[in-house]
């Protein structure tokens, strides 16, 4: 695990030849994030495949060890959880630690929301700024009780309900981390769990509760949608093929794009139609990717991806496309630096609670680099080069990975390099990020366009 006292400090810089080849990106985060979850509440033996081994992920499958579950690592991104049973979860006989992911915090809030035991939870220094009142507040109707640092921060106590509620929750802002968290607390309630999004989020959680055994129906509510459960299923062990992280596509994607001459293909991504944005706004942008063998696996869209070189193009990205690309923004707006005339992104009012200020961060690591910024509001917007973008900045990354990884893919396209003042945390959900990209142009090693600075 990375020892935030040490630094690990990067610079990128122009390649001297084009990306080629394939690659096949970690898995998706967010299944494997479930997977374990949904595996410890299964009866049976879950066999999980491409399973994401970033410190994220480790974290949740040792918090699913410390509430009873034996998960086990088999290699290769196969692992093997005996799941206890709904509401079978023990108490925990340390503190669960949970890193640098608010994603497992906030669904951990809802698993343990439903059994009667107590627990805390704690993260790094990051995660310890991040609110988690959004999934506390609606989840103490469970029942359940939580303790919180002031603002609804980490460190966390929780007491869970010995007889849970079920809820009916309207969520005030677009969150899968919300919902599912509340479908997950609902799992242990007698009665009908119901959520109501404004507009719809990403979907995993629904997908792998059917894919469990659970009976979830989904209905339309203007651009929103409304879930109900019904609690006290028996879930029952399934296997899951977990596909790779369309978050984690977008940067080699994006760098493909940019740099002259690239042509990539990124094998079995994700092509969930709620996180798909990212793809259909590069589109509209201009670039060149393909959807190569589309197919259904483990309950998900997939597809491998064809990424050629392109010009890109300024457009307007509307707020309602925001829960589809959450996370994609920052490589998003490093695309739109290289673009031709000017990117509006609207409605990142969400991208302010991520492991930083994203929505500031995001600008400060392109006005480092020599492009133009505006932040109006919740809206960015980006003004292109028009080609390679100036370069030379040194980026404050915030110990946010996506941050990380959004500058030096910006510096694989800048004309002077860029350097980061901390990569130790892209291990959290992309490993392998740098040797991947110095890979495809022909060197994989130390002497490759990314590297230590």
């Amino acid at each position: 695990m990375h020892d935030p006292a040490a630094p690990r400090p990067m610079i990128a810089r122009a390649p001297a030849r084009p990306l080629l080849g394939e690659a096949r990106v970690p898995g998706d985060k967010s299944i494997s994030h479930r997977a374990l979850m949904f595996g410890a509440l299964a009866v049976g033996t879950t066999e999980i495949t491409g399973l994401l081994e970033g410190e994220d992920v480790l974290r949740t499958a040792a918090a699913m060890r410390a509430l009873g579950a034996q998960v086990e690592n088999l290699g290769g991104g196969r692992w093997r959880v005996a799941g206890r049973g709904i509401g079978g979860l023990v108490e925990p006989a340390d503190v669960l630690d949970m890193g640098n992911s608010g994603t497992a915090a906030r669904l951990l809030c809802g698993l343990l929301a439903g059994h009667p035991i107590f627990a805390v939870m704690t993260g790094d220094a990051s995660l310890r700024k991040r609110p988690m009142r959004r999934v506390t507040e609606p989840l103490s109707a469970t029942g359940a009780r939580f303790a919180t640092r002031e603002g609804g921060r980490l460190p966390l106590a929780v007491e869970g309900a010995v007889d849970p509620l079920p809820l009916d929750y309207r969520v005030p802002v677009p969150s899968a981390q919300v919902k599912s968290a509340l479908l997950l607390a609902g799992l242990c309630a007698r009665g009908i769990t119901r959520v109501v999004e404004p507009e719809a989020t990403r979907d995993h959680t629904e997908n792998m509760l059917r894919h469990f055994g659970a009976e979830v129906s989904v209905a339309p509510e203007g651009r929103g949608r409304v879930v109900e459960l019904i609690g006290q299923p028996e879930l029952v062990a399934a296997p899951v093929v977990v596909p790779g992280d369309p978050s984690s596509a977008a940067f080699p994607a994006v760098a493909a794009t940019l740099v002259p001459g690239s042509e990539v293909v990124l094998r079995g991504v994700g092509m969930n139609k709620l996180r798909a944005g990212m793809f259909a706004t590069l589109a509209e942008m201009g670039a060149d990717i393909t959807r190569i063998g589309e197919r259904v696996e483990g309950g998900e869209k997939v597809a491998d991806l064809r990424v050629r070189a392109a010009a890109l193009r300024g457009i307007e990205v509307p707020a309602e496309r925001a829960p589809s690309m959450i996370d994609e923004y920052p490589i998003l707006a490093v695309a739109a630096a290289a673009a031709s005339g000017t990117t509006r992104m609207r409605g990142l009012k969400e991208l302010r609670v991520k492991e930083s200020d994203r929505l500031s961060a995001t600008a400060a690591l392109l006005v480092a680099n020599g492009v133009r910024v505006e932040v109006e509001g919740d809206d960015l917007v980006v003004h292109g080069a028009g080609g390679m973008p100036a370069g030379g900045g040194s980026v404050v990354t915030h110990m946010d990975h996506r941050i990380a990884m959004s500058a030096l893919v910006l510096g694989l396209a800048s004309r002077a390099p860029v350097r980061v003042d901390d990569a130790a945390f892209i291990e959290t959900s992309f490993p392998g990020f740098a040797s991947l990209l110095n890979g495809m142009v022909g060197n994989g090693g130390p002497g490759g366009p990314i590297g230590a600075a």
